[in-house]
């Protein structure tokens, strides 16, 4: 089958009744597609598709790691939600002179500072709707936590989640994305296979023994979004996890030399 949406569930589903369920990445096996799509040519794609020496398979999820992914994708959106109302909030407030410095955190200092202004300046109607904002992001915030906990909940039964968290740059939220996502390592040959898996390698246009390399490939972004990447995440006095005994980093890789890098907890 194609390891499209429900896939995992009925590979599991076929699996139970002793059938043999190999998944195929669907643009493995759009490859073999004849003309134009329909279930007959699809089907026949597949068969086609599943018989290359070199096909690669995508593992069956079970259950719980999907389970473990929903709380992922969950909290990815009531962030990208919380973010959206922080910058709401932000914009509205400017439009009456009301500013504050930069930073999710200074969102209460703005909230604060709409309930003590007068109402000559910042209107009642204007009043609601800023607390009416303030409402949904505290309910977020407690969502959001929530989440965390049930992910920190399963960092602490999963072995695999455990060491991944040893690594430098490595916290919870990367390890337990990691261990929920790839079931067997061993299925990658090589360090760069995974970080192909990632998409952490350029797209490819070489023709002619001329290589043009182009931006990062696309597939695997979330999980990518995930990954610390480069020395500023070691090196950054602010990673919870850093590592000071590697000594390739080299002198000074803190503060404003670390590479930014994007708060995955709380939004912007």
């Amino acid at each position: 089958m194609e390891a499209c949406a429900t896939a995992h569930y009925w590979a599991r589903e076929l699996s139970a009744l002793g059938h043999e369920v190999r998944l195929m990445p669907p643009s493995y096996v759009k490859a073999y597609l004849r003309r134009q799509k329909n279930d007959a040519a699809d089907a026949e794609a597949i068969c086609e598709a599943v018989t290359r020496p070199t096909m690669r398979f995508v593992p069956v999820k079970s259950a719980e790691r999907q389970a473990i992914l929903t709380l992922h994708r969950t909290r990815e959106l009531l962030v990208r939600q919380k973010t959206t109302l922080i910058r709401a909030i932000r914009s509205h407030c400017a439009e009456f002179g009301l500013v504050v410095p930069q930073g999710a955190r200074r969102i209460t200092d703005l909230l604060q500072l709409v309930r003590e202004t007068h109402p000559s300046t910042l209107p009642q109607a204007a009043v609601l709707t800023m607390q009416m904002l303030g409402a949904q992001l505290d309910a977020l915030a407690v969502q959001i936590r929530t989440l965390e906990r049930r992910l920190l909940a399963w960092h602490r039964e999963n072995e695999t989640s455990q060491r991944l968290a040893t690594i430098p740059g490595v916290g919870i939220i990367t390890s337990t994305a990691l261990a929920a996502s790839i079931s067997d390592p061993k299925l990658f040959k090589s360090g760069r296979e995974f970080a192909a898996f990632l998409g952490l390698v350029p797209r490819q246009n070489s023709s002619g023994g001329k290589e043009r390399l182009g931006p990062n490939l696309q597939e695997g972004r979330w999980l990518s979004a995930q990954a610390p990447r480069g020395r500023g995440y070691v090196g950054d006095p602010a990673c919870s996890n850093r590592c000071d005994a590697i000594s390739w980093l080299g002198p000074g890789v803190t503060g404003a030399s670390a590479i930014p890098r994007r708060d995955r907890s709380h939004g912007q």
